[in-house]
């Protein structure tokens, strides 16, 4: 019957299908070579040796400060003498470099040169004698097609290297359109120039800047992204950018100052790419290229850009062109060719590099030429406020200065650039142990405004010690009503010691935790509510310091009196002396009494208690942390808050590359090693 499908029928389809699958597996093996593992083994270990796990304190800028952190990536050696391919957003911004090499050889290296555009670093591994590197060599990514075997090696989530493998699915993947956003890297638009190589093996977070391996075992991508389909950055660009960098330490690119996009599709053209804008200034501007042309010719070469995928090559050919030297460009504008004369610049950086100023309070940079435009400025002088740090020096002037403010002249001095800023700001503040004010002239979109900033530090001032009063060396708790009642002492009033304070008179007298303390010399202590807790410290210093009171404790069902001397009150942690360290950004001060007692400290040690450690900073990125003891410094016991500012001190005049603190947590003792980037640091 039709549309049946009996049970009989369904066993002999199957013993036919089994039948088949042994058969067309049998036909696979035969046609399969066998040695096609130890040719994946073969093309893994060519380029194994030469993998770079790498381990980066890097820095950002927030809120009028520079915030380090740490991140972890991949990468790979492609020359005996060190040097490393990885991306710029993992090593771009790094303060401290260190790799596991394959052999879990740990290397310190340095950052060689970066670019943004491409999303390419080039780091070098430093080596302590003569040494030569393995290598891994490159391979010719415009020969990658797709369905090729494909190989993503690095660091997934920083573990240890591995290997993922997959096919080659798209060889001219873009940011798809719909997303909305570009990939930015510093200001730049990493797509206008890189069209990825797609594939499907699996990368995670630790693996970008790892090298992707064709089956011949040569690098033919750098891994970058993943959206849900990875992305390489083609092994032909990464190359020619890695050797500039190598060479240069930056790349030199030509500009031409427009913005392009493919075709109209209502145009009918089949030739050319649109110019979408053109910057005041820029060459196409001085060419006279206007927007809504479309360049069709360009140095000699025919244009065509219908699709997005196009466009990235367009903007490799455009950055190759020679600077300084004239090039033919023709447009078609209104249906007629033009033809003029353009002379590529060399292009601007996007976003420059940030600065913390720590006396300021802020983070500024220099103006980039498109930031000029943008904020339709003249020139590109001035000092750009990129943030400003909550309560510091220019948060605090009136007017404050704020983000995308333009400073423009400190102390009638006028300010062109960070560097200006940096020597004036060093004029200001050498030799001032108090901040100074300072006039400051700054622009804020059509208005010149002026404001006095405070420009510098100053050291944490002395709380002072409020009054000594007598004191009981306890802790205790009200005796509220229902906590009575259940003790057994219905109606009783007063507080119950939850902590006999060692070493001291309320230890000597033998009180004890439990005791109830319902009358101080025969008074009743009226505390019956949780919010009465001050009731009893209160009537303790009325007495004079020395004195002996007698204490009507319930003890074991039982009233007994207990004659116990009066101490001088002890210094509470906010009376205590303080110290902050600007460089590595943490606070200390001196023990109190109560510290001793919460941490279970020996009255033997001595050392000095961290208030705090700033997020993002030095001795946060050392693992410093709040509620540590540290006892020494390089070495050298430190006793107080004293000691620390004086050890401090020299470090920052003797620029070491390590700084080893030792100090106490929680019931252990640990070391901890601070890092920072001193100038011309040993």
């Amino acid at each position: 019957m039709a549309g049946c499908f009996h049970t009989l029928n369904k066993w002999v389809f199957i013993s036919v299908c089994l039948m088949l699958f042994v058969l067309l597996q049998s036909a696979l093996i035969a046609q399969s070579p066998l040695d096609d593992g130890s040719k994946i083994a073969s093309a893994i270990e060519a380029v194994r040796p030469a993998l770079v796990r790498i381990f980066v304190a890097e820095v950002d800028y927030s809120e009028g400060r520079e915030v380090k952190s740490e991140s972890a990536g991949s990468g790979v050696i492609v020359s005996p003498e060190g040097y490393v391919v990885t991306n710029h957003h993992v090593a771009g911004k790094a303060k401290r470099i260190f790799c596991t090499l394959a052999n879990k050889e740990q290397v310190d290296a340095d950052l060689v040169g970066s670019d943004a555009l491409t999303d390419v670093a080039v780091i070098k591994l430093r080596a302590a004698g003569p040494r030569q590197f393995p290598t891994a060599e490159w391979g010719d990514s415009s020969k990658v097609k797709v369905g090729d075997t494909v190989y993503a090696m690095g660091s997934p989530l920083a573990l240890s290297q591995s290997v993922t493998s997959g096919i080659v699915s798209n060889t001219e993947m873009i940011m798809p359109e719909f997303l909305g956003e570009e990939l930015r890297l510093d200001g730049e638009d990493v797509g206008s120039m890189v069209r990825w190589i797609g594939h499907d093996a699996t990368i995670k977070p630790g693996n970008s800047g790892g090298p992707l391996v064709n089956s011949e075992g040569k690098i033919i991508g750098i891994n970058e992204i993943s959206l849900g389909l990875a992305g390489a950055i083609p092994s032909n660009l990464v190359r020619s950018i890695a050797e500039q960098i190598i060479k240069n330490g930056h790349v030199n690119r030509a500009w031409l100052g427009m913005s392009l996009q493919p075709l109209l599709k209502s145009s009918g053209l089949k030739i050319g790419v649109l110019v979408a804008g053109v910057l005041p200034d820029s060459p196409a501007k001085v060419a006279g290229i206007m927007p809504g042309d479309v360049l069709i010719k360009l140095a000699g070469r025919d244009i065509s850009v219908r699709f997005s995928e196009e466009l990235p090559l367009f903007n490799q050919m455009v950055a190759d062109l020679p600077i300084g030297q004239a090039v033919e460009a023709v447009v078609l504008r209104a249906g007629k060719e033009i033809s003029v004369k353009i002379i590529p610049q060399e292009r601007p950086e996007a976003e420059p590099r940030q600065r913390e100023f720590k006396t300021w309070g802020m983070c500024a940079s220099d103006i980039s030429f498109v930031e000029a435009r943008r904020m339709r400025r003249a020139n590109q002088d001035g000092v750009l406020v990129r943030s400003c740090r909550p309560g510091g020096p220019a948060d605090d002037a009136k007017p404050s200065l704020q983000e995308d403010d333009v400073i423009v002249e400190v102390a009638g001095k006028p300010v062109k650039n960070v560097e200006q800023l940096v020597a004036i700001t060093q004029e200001i503040v050498k030799g001032k142990t108090e901040p100074t004010p300072v006039l400051v002239a700054f622009e804020r979109d059509s208005e010149r405004l002026v404001t006095v900033v405070k420009v510098g530090t100053k050291d944490l001032e002395d709380p002072g010690r409020e009054v000594k009063k007598a004191y009981l060396p306890i802790a205790t708790q009200v005796l509220t009503r229902d906590i009575a009642e259940a003790l057994g002492v219905k109606g009783k009033t007063g507080v119950r010691i939850t902590k006999v304070y060692p070493n001291t008179s309320a230890q000597k007298a033998n009180l004890m935790v439990g005791d109830l303390i319902v009358a101080v010399d025969g008074q009743e202590i009226a505390a019956t509510n949780p919010e009465d807790v001050e009731v009893f410290p209160t009537m303790i210093r009325q007495y004079k310091i020395g004195s002996t009171v007698k204490l009507t404790v319930i003890r074991g069902g039982k009233e007994i009196q207990v004659p116990v001397v009066l101490e001088e009150s002890r210094p509470l942690p906010r009376e205590m002396r303080r110290y902050r360290d600007e460089i590595f950004e943490f606070e200390v001060r001196d023990i109190a009494f109560q510290d001793r007692v919460d941490l279970n400290l020996d009255k033997d040690i001595s050392g000095v208690y961290v208030e705090s450690v700033a997020e993002g900073g030095w001795a946060a990125l050392g693992r410093l942390s709040s509620g540590d003891i540290i006892t020494e410094i390089d070495g050298k016991p430190v006793a107080d808050v004293l000691a620390v500012k004086a050890a401090m001190q020299k470090i920052a005049s003797d620029k070491p590359k390590f700084v080893v603190i030792r100090v106490i947590r929680d019931t252990d003792e640990r070391f901890i090693e601070l890092e920072t980037d001193w100038p011309g640091g040993k």
